[in-house]
């Protein structure tokens, strides 16, 4: 009988163990390391690795059998989960010993670009999807996704609106005033004719209804903040200038004009509302923010 050194020598045994190399089967001598933070060689720790990948890699591939009981197949799913979770222990000691980073959080998406259910935690591959419990597990898990997304589209209508959306340029064009003039002129009207038959008087005998004193439009010149405004009984002989507005921001910075006239701290341009950004302004902003974490990411590591 052959010695074990003359069996190690032979071409059948080197052929074998080639194989074995090959397959990711690793002999008794060279075996995988049960913990990987054992491990301090960064090429060991890559090879490692690499085994591991093709025995996910082939089990991925088996769990496709149409053949497999359930029973097979959930062994086999709880194998790659098992796999995938070493994988990450090598991942993290190379890390630790200098090596690249494979730990990309990086979602797995679909056709449709949204997040695949499962990607996250515990995985199933293959036929692990159709089991039973699980195939209804990503039913109602993508039902509550859709119904998000129908939530969301319904209320991304009201954003970006404007100022005309809350009303600040109803008055710009001067027809909501004229509509309001009318209105309050038929008011006063039908209030006067009320009036008139409840008292029985005749229209001779009635006092004329008041009339509002014309006020300059807002984008008269007005005082400035260093000036204090005038009393209100104070006649000037100056001539003031009054022009339409041009646009509804004029209007809207003559009111801001004419309030900062009577309070000698404010600004007019403290009182103008504030400037929102629109829907392209902050999506590149945001485009600008994944960029710099993902540069932060890759030349932090």
């Amino acid at each position: 009988m052959a010695r074990n050194e003359e069996k190690a020598q032979s071409m059948l045994y080197r052929f074998r163990e080639a194989q074995a190399a090959e397959l990711g089967l690793g002999t008794r001598s060279d075996r995988r390391p049960r913990m990987a933070s054992a491990c301090k060689s960064l090429r060991e720790c890559e090879r490692w690795r690499g085994e591991i990948l093709r025995e996910i890699s082939r089990k991925v591939s088996k769990i496709q059998d149409a053949g497999l009981s359930d029973y097979e197949v959930r062994d086999l799913n709880d194998e790659i989960n098992k796999l995938m979770r070493e994988k990450r222990h090598w991942e993290n000691q190379i890390v630790a010993l200098g090596g690249a980073n494979y730990r990309r959080n990086v979602a797995m998406l679909d056709d449709d670009g949204r997040e695949v259910p499962g990607t996250k935690g515990y995985k199933y591959f293959g036929r692990a999807k159709e089991l039973p419990g699980v195939k209804e597990l990503f039913e109602s898990r993508k039902k509550e996704e859709d119904e998000e997304t129908a939530t969301q589209n319904f209320y991304k209508k009201f954003t970006n609106q404007g100022p005309a959306y809350f009303g600040d340029l109803d008055e710009a064009d001067g027809s909501l005033l004229e509509y309001e003039k009318q209105a309050e002129e038929r008011d006063w009207d039908e209030a006067i004719s009320n009036l008139r038959e409840t008292l029985g008087l005749s229209a001779d005998e009635l006092i004329p209804r008041p009339r509002a004193k014309a006020q300059p439009p807002p984008s008269a010149a007005l005082p400035t903040s260093d000036q204090p405004p005038p009393a209100p009984d104070a006649k000037s002989d100056a001539s003031v200038s009054v022009s339409a507005p041009d646009s509804a921001a004029d209007l809207i910075m003559a009111h801001a004009r004419a309030a900062a006239a009577y309070i000698a701290f404010l600004e007019p341009e403290s009182l103008m509302p504030p400037k929102l950004p629109t829907k392209e302004e902050m999506e590149s902003v945001l485009l600008d923010l994944r960029k710099r974490a993902l540069v932060e990411e890759y030349f932090g590591n």
